[in-house]
């Protein structure tokens, strides 16, 4: 399961709001080989559900991830941060034995 936190919730419905998402639109999360810790988070708006994916709803909004994916985030909540380090979603991954020093990419 993949959750979000109220701050993060907001922060989404407005973004999808901003820029004039349609009805439907869903937060797509993924991991991908990559960044100075071996694993990047990938994360968008898609409206296409492809074969395999898993979905989640959390405070009303729907997140999809694939299989793959899954296996590194289950148990993960995005949040928002909006901190002197920088604004924007975070991810709060308990699977990740490390992560660089800007949360965009982890290990297990």
């Amino acid at each position: 399961m993949i959750t979000v936190s109220e701050q993060a919730k907001t922060y989404i419905q407005q973004l999808l709001q901003e820029e004039g998402h349609p009805e439907g639109t869903f937060v797509r999360v993924s991991v991908k080989g990559g960044g100075c810790a071996g694993l990047e988070y990938v994360l968008k708006f898609d409206t296409q559900l492809q074969e395999g994916d898993q979905v989640f709803e959390d405070k009303g909004l729907k997140i999809v991830t694939d299989f793959r994916s899954l296996l590194y985030l289950y148990g993960t909540e995005l949040d928002y941060s909006g901190g002197l380090n920088g604004k924007g979603l975070v991810f709060k991954n308990p699977n990740a034995t490390k992560t660089c020093s800007c949360g965009e990419s982890f290990a297990v």
